[in-house]
């Protein structure tokens, strides 16, 4: 037989027009995609899959439309976890349907491949790289506020896999209080960094146990071991959730325990953890003509003598495009129209809902702001706080004047994390 090129006789234009398409399709796809976040862990056995179940039912349960893709190739567990089996369905375009939790919640695992769900799966990290790709090109997702990515722990093929298919991704990156888990998880946070993934924050799980009897905290680990490794790494703590036999329990039997009371203590965590995740994933905006902010009734009642308190979040003197991760707040008073007075404010450690309430219990009538997330908006105006946002990044005196004078043009809602 004669033997050719690569290329020669069509067979290398016609590969190369299947991984042009395939790229189409991926970038097509992520587009329709908002937040992508990666959950990720430095050692297995620290709940990982457990919280990213959770996230995207706490997300799916305000509304958004979420998709949860297991890339946990080897271990999937997510479907164990919702109670959901049966292979993959396709639709008429020969994409892959992905299986429904409910009418917010779609998930996608390498299990629904699979005759035999206790078949070992033996790969080589290009063969699970391009799996992962599939997951999302092949998969019909549609429009997600939310993909929430479930990978093994470590910082092998998987993580990186995903780093390199969805530039914009966020990790996650779940720990246990002891010193094990930690510097484990430190080596997560380095390969984020290595790689230029994005870290939304850390998840400190098992952090305590409520006696289901007497209702007494037992520490089953150190304390506070998450919170000391996000101040030392300059990371948020997103938030800690306690150990519960009944998440546990839920898992093993496919029914996640999210119906339960909403004052168990796991329960209020999580919806803490995912305040803390809409605040970090602020809305998408597409960049809109620049618009004036009209002077409002509170800068009249200063003309009279009434004071009037306003704070701009700042990093390196000048406003900061995110007001929760801020390295001071200037606090500037007002009087006859006029800025009077300036004190630069650091503000207590970030947690979700505290700001408001402190910048309150500091006199604030006004925020000025690059971004901020919509709960945290609603937060400022039930403390009687107007909230103006997509503001320039300026020095905060000037910035207020403009403010006060009426002719401070702001642009879209943004975020620089």
């Amino acid at each position: 037989m004669g033997s050719c090129e690569k290329g020669s006789c069509g067979h290398g234009g016609a590969e190369k027009n299947a991984a042009s398409q395939e790229e189409e399709q991926l970038h097509r796809q992520l587009q329709q995609i908002q937040h992508k976040l990666l959950v990720m862990s430095g050692k297995g056995g620290v709940g990982k899959s457990s919280v990213a179940v959770y996230i995207a039912l706490g997300l799916a349960n305000r509304g958004y439309k979420v998709g949860l893709m297991d890339v946990d190739l080897h271990g999937p567990s997510t479907p164990r976890m919702l109670g959901i089996t049966g292979m993959f369905g396709m639709d008429e375009h020969k994409r892959l349907i992905p299986h429904r939790y409910n009418e917010n919640l779609e998930v996608v695992s390498i299990e629904y491949l699979l005759e035999d769900r206790d078949s070992a799966v033996i790969w080589r990290g290009p063969i699970k790289h391009g799996v992962i790709k599939q997951f999302i090109s092949e998969v019909n997702w549609g429009k997600l506020d939310y993909l929430v990515i479930d990978c093994p722990p470590g910082t092998g093929d998987e993580p990186l896999s995903v780093a390199q298919t969805i530039p914009d991704a966020h990790a996650v990156i779940v720990t246990t209080p002891q010193e094990v888990a930690l510097a484990d998880v430190r080596k997560s946070i380095n390969f984020c960094r290595k790689v230029q993934m994005s870290i939304l924050g850390l998840v400190e799980n098992m952090d305590g146990l409520v006696c289901p009897h007497c209702g007494k905290e037992i520490d089953l680990f150190r304390r506070g071991g998450g919170r000391r490794t996000a101040e030392r790494m300059q990371l948020t703590l997103l938030g800690s959730l306690p150990f519960d036999p009944r998440v546990v329990e839920g898992g093993d039997a496919g029914r996640p325990f999210m119906e339960g009371p909403s004052d168990t203590p796991f329960i209020q965590a999580v919806n803490r953890l995912i305040d803390a995740v809409e605040e970090r994933c602020l809305p998408a905006e597409a960049p809109t003509a620049a618009k004036t902010v009209a002077a409002k009734p509170e800068v009249a009642s200063a003309a009279g003598g009434n004071a009037l308190k306003v704070a701009i979040p700042t990093a390196q003197g000048v406003l900061c495009n995110h007001f929760g991760h801020c390295e001071q707040f200037a606090i500037l008073s007002v009087k006859d129209g006029r800025v009077d007075g300036r004190e630069w404010v650091t503000p207590p450690p970030h947690e979700p809902g505290l700001l408001p309430r402190w910048l309150a219990n500091q006199g604030i009538k006004v925020v000025i702001s690059g971004g901020m997330g919509q709960r945290a908006i609603s937060q400022f105006a039930e403390q009687g706080i107007r909230v103006v946002t997509g503001a320039p990044v300026m020095d905060p005196d000037a910035l207020l004047q403009k403010y006060l004078d009426g002719s401070l043009e702001t642009g879209p809602n943004v975020c620089d994390h």
